[in-house]
């Protein structure tokens, strides 16, 4: 899919790269992006790599959380959705990453947004969402409010790469303040007992939210790449890829939990 026009930017890109080096003068960046060596036809080898492996790390987890939790999981249908919306993701960020155009660019950021959404929509069904249906149901409405003003205001009024940011830092850190409230346990319903919950779910929320939150720093302290492929950003892909084990993980786990707090009620009948 490299076009002539494609190559010329390339090959003008480090000659760039080289003069600016010449000069004494710091490595610039190019549309919002540092200069990458390309592996065969693939832009930014690092980061379309280790986005392979997470959307390959959700596949695994997914299939073994369905083939473990029964649907009858009170977070059943919600947890196999947040999988499938980050499958979808990590899909179109290796394809960014792989060529970066105008469409794939906007699919991988809008995309990316939808799963801190999710995922703050995930936690809340978690902590309130359970036992208060018409909360969770204002707050999904929100979430979706949301998206489709951040995504209407990229498309049509002005792709600004600062203003995406923030609003994605913004909403990671609300998602990762509310995940911590996750791994506290909380019953289906008010007079449902609370079996002892796993305390490997728990620990294995917050070793999985903690670091997301450091890794997200990697995203406003970038670097220019090691070797012209390593950058913070693909270190940042990289770190996500044990995180996301982890907390399907917990997510596992806590379903499973969750199942045996609504059949006790049952068994003691």
């Amino acid at each position: 899919g490299w076009t002539c026009r494609d190559e010329c930017r390339y090959e003008c890109m480090w000659l760039t790269v080289r003069l600016y080096a010449q000069g004494g003068y710091q490595v610039p960046q190019f549309h919002g992006k540092w200069p990458f060596s390309r592996f065969l036809f693939v832009q930014e080898p690092a980061s379309a790599f280790a986005s392979l492996l997470n959307g390959l790390a959700s596949l695994v987890m997914l299939l073994r959380y369905r083939a473990s939790v029964p649907p009858a999981s009170p977070m059943y249908r919600t947890c196999v959705t947040s999988a499938a919306v980050s499958l979808n993701a990590w899909f179109w960020s290796t394809v960014f990453h792989t060529k970066d155009t105008a469409l794939t660019e906007k699919l991988d950021y809008f995309c990316a947004s939808a799963v801190l959404l999710h995922s703050t929509y995930l936690c809340c069904v978690r902590t309130l969402g359970l036992r208060r249906p018409a909360l969770v149901s204002a707050c999904r409405a929100l979430l979706l409010l949301l998206l489709a003003a951040h995504v209407s205001y990229l498309s049509l009024v002005r792709f600004d790469y600062g203003y995406n940011m923030m609003a994605n830092v913004a909403v990671g850190e609300a998602g990762h303040a509310v995940g911590m409230g996750a791994s506290h346990p909380i019953p289906s319903h008010p007079g449902a007992p609370i079996p002892s919950h796993p305390g490997a779910a728990g620990h294995a929320c917050a070793a999985a939210v903690l670091p997301l939150q450091a890794l997200a720093l990697l995203e406003l302290l970038d670097f220019p790449p090691l070797l012209w492929v390593l950058d913070a950003h693909a270190v940042w892909h990289l770190g996500t890829i044990p995180l996301n084990v982890l907390f399907y993980s917990f997510l596992l786990d806590d379903s499973l939990y969750l199942l045996r707090a609504n059949s006790e009620p049952l068994k003691a009948d």
